[in-house]
């Protein structure tokens, strides 16, 4: 894997945020079992309170103080839009997106060691708001995308009806579904179609990979 550990947590979390739209993927992790369970099953937005936004910092472990406003919420999903069109650009339009968040936000890296995370970049100050700590973390990691040429690696969910989108971080980038959960509900419809094609209705599916 061409990527450091911070920047793949980064690219992660950028996912999860750009899912927490429909709750698609990554983007209903930061709930409980029921809430996400649902907010999957029927595309709502996951990010919409101070709670939520509380939820999802403390389960992709940024750092600082908790999310106290709900303006820090409106920040935030104004970010998301940005953020999802990374899983669209071209390289040209990547990089350009990528200079002008970091331009924007007056990004300054610096080598930062907390948490028992090692050695890694920071490039807004710890106490930054999370739309711009969100924003840059992003664009760092992008840059690292960019550089190696790993640009495939951001890919969407194959199954119909999905929107969700992944870092596919798969050896030979095998990956094509955003969750577990939709590579077997692609699985299980491809099953039943071919046991349908035998004249075997009542058969069960199977299970693929996330």
């Amino acid at each position: 894997m061409p990527f450091t550990h911070d920047a793949v947590e980064a690219l992660r979390s950028a996912a999860a945020l750009v899912n927490t739209r429909t709750g698609a993927g990554s983007g209903s992790d930061h709930l409980p079992s029921e809430r996400a369970a649902q907010a999957r099953a029927v595309g709502v937005d996951t990010l919409t309170t101070v709670a939520d936004l509380e939820a999802f910092v403390g389960h992709w472990q940024w750092s600082g103080t908790p999310p106290r406003r709900s303006a820090e919420v409106q920040r935030v999903r104004l970010v998301r839009p940005r953020l999802a069109t990374f899983w669209e650009l071209g390289e040209e339009e990547v990089v350009d997106l990528v200079n002008v968040l970091l331009a924007e936000e007056r990004a300054v890296p610096r080598l930062v060691d907390h948490d028992g995370w090692g050695w890694h970049l920071h490039a807004v100050p710890d106490d930054a708001p999370f739309a711009t700590r969100m924003a840059v973390e992003a664009a760092m990691a992008m840059v690292d995308v960019v550089r190696a040429d790993e640009l495939q690696r951001l890919r969407r969910c194959e199954a119909d009806g999905c929107d969700g989108v992944f870092v596919d971080l798969s050896r030979n980038r095998s990956k094509r579904f955003c969750s577990t959960a939709c590579g077997n509900r692609v699985a299980a419809a491809a099953y039943r179609g071919r046991q349908s094609d035998k004249g075997d209705p009542g058969a069960a599916g199977g299970a693929a990979d996330g």
